[in-house]
């Protein structure tokens, strides 16, 4: 009778293959996310639109290119909001889903996964499985040496084209390759070229995910970041059984084999297989609980859903909540209080973002009065003197001039310069400007009055769009240093 009990409870072949069928491993899915992050880094630096970049922060011209739009070194204030989207970003993600940026976009992984998992294992084989990363390459034999010398060789290319990638950001396409033909006039792009480079390579194959743990700031500031709802790979002990006990820094491995830990726990479905453990990139074991170490890569995940679907069983590791898995208190809360305020947060930040953007002045005006007060002339006349600064932010060659809005339109008129003038796209000019007064302006007996003036820049050519507005002071002299 218990002969026919086991077989009836013995997990057969096909039901295994039943289980796991229509399942795509988070590997998998892991990859098309890593080829979607590397075409969007690789093609964005190649986007214009209207002879303008997606994104370009370009030091060289002293210009931010965003969505399209080119923004002047002056019109930096939307670089906060950039910041702001970025971090905050960041943080709504981990709040919700642990630390899925470095499992599934950050480039540290991706660089890590297409040397040792691309290269080393499925190119030259000098890894034998990409499952077990915890076994390195035996390196006293010669065919590994040349294999490692290969592997280095081919990463130091990607490197460069990595580093360029980067750069391309900085450097538009267009001017960087222009400048690479012309070395010596471009010292420092080539010196970050190769600096970034070198860094590149030697964190990929020797630095490793000690990267992630040491020297990463992320992991250090996650543990405020998540709470009892946020989604990880997590080790469920209630079936399993506790492999580890104690507490915090203090837990120990208890149990390494089957036997010991049915006869502690004989519900415990746990195999101590340990495929989630050399299957690690950061050489952790998931069922020790939350560690820092680990960058919600969900290997570990995949690792236990083939074992225990060759059961018939669901995985023991799973991308969830401690709510959900451990504490049992039901499904995992996505809209929680902290949540909602970041992603609330992030609406606010992005509709600032895009307001700000579409205030973009397609010209630049500083006025700037000069060291001279006034000068007084006959006939009750004043003139002051002004620096105006213009900058054609626009894509196109202008026609610019002033005028003077307001009650004073009629009251002052503009000396010099007489004549509109021309500024080429993307420079700036200088011109000095004198206004006039045609009238008495005001009658103190005291002191100098200074008198409030706006004046309205505008290209010739297109005054409705391109035009702005400054406010300066026209100083008037008390009344008895005017010639009469």
């Amino acid at each position: 009778m218990e002969a026919i009990v086991n077989e009836e409870t013995k997990p057969k072949k096909n039901q295994a293959k039943e289980y796991l069928k229509g399942w795509v491993p988070y590997r998998i899915k892991r990859y098309w996310a890593y080829v979607a992050a590397t075409i969007v880094a690789l093609v964005m630096p190649w986007i214009t639109i209207g002879g303008n970049h997606l994104f370009l922060l370009s030091f060289d011209h002293k210009k931010l290119h965003l969505a399209g739009v080119a923004f002047d070194m002056q019109e930096l204030y939307l670089m906060p909001f950039l910041l702001m989207l970025l971090f905050l970003g960041i943080f709504a993600v981990t709040a919700v889903g642990g630390r899925a940026w470095c499992g599934w976009a950050c480039p540290q992984t991706i660089f890590r996964v297409i040397y040792r998992d691309g290269i080393e294992t499925k190119l030259l084989g000098l890894r034998k499985r990409i499952k077990n990363k915890q076994k390195d390459p035996d390196m006293s034999k010669p065919e590994n040496q040349v294999k490692k010398v290969i592997a280095i060789l081919l990463w130091s290319i990607l490197a460069f084209i990595a580093a360029a990638d980067f750069l391309w950001f900085f450097v538009p396409p267009e001017d960087f390759f222009k400048y690479l033909q012309n070395p010596s006039e471009h010292m420092m792009l080539f010196g970050m070229l190769i600096g970034i480079a070198l860094f590149i390579i030697v964190d990929v194959i020797f630095i490793k995910e000690d990267f992630c743990v040491y020297i990463c700031p992320y992991s250090r500031v996650q543990s405020v970041l998540y709470d009892d709802d946020t989604i990880m790979a997590i080790y469920d002990p209630n079936r399993g059984g506790e492999i580890y006990q104690g507490h915090g820094h203090d837990r120990h491995k208890e149990y390494s084999k089957t036997k010991e830990l049915l006869a502690a726990d004989p519900t415990a479905e746990c195999t101590t297989c340990e495929s989630c453990v050399t299957v690690c990139p950061t050489h952790i074991d998931i069922r020790k609980g939350l560690q820092l170490e680990c960058i919600n890569c969900l290997e570990c995940v995949d690792a236990c859903t083939t074992v225990m679907g060759a059961l018939g069983k669901p995985s023991l590791v799973k991308w969830s909540s401690e709510n959900e898995t451990i504490y049992q208190k039901g499904k995992t809360n996505y809209f929680r209080p902290k949540v909602i305020a970041y992603f609330t947060v992030l609406a606010i930040v992005l509709v600032a973002l895009f307001v700000m953007g579409s205030k973009k002045e397609h010209m630049l005006l500083n006025v700037n009065k000069t060291t001279r007060l006034y000068k007084v002339l006959d006939h009750g006349r004043v003139e002051n003197d002004y620096l105006f600064l213009f900058a054609n932010t626009d894509s196109k060659k202008h026609t610019y001039y002033f005028e003077i809005e307001g009650d004073l339109k009629n009251k002052i008129k503009i000396i010099r310069p007489k004549e509109p003038f021309s500024i080429a796209p993307g420079k700036k000019r200088k011109k000095v400007v004198v206004l006039r007064t045609k009238e008495r302006l005001a009658n103190n007996a005291r002191k100098d009055t200074p008198i409030p003036v706006t004046i309205k820049a505008f290209a010739t050519d297109d005054k409705e769009k391109i035009a702005v507005e400054r406010h300066t002071v026209f100083v008037y002299p008390r009344s008895d240093l005017l010639k009469k």
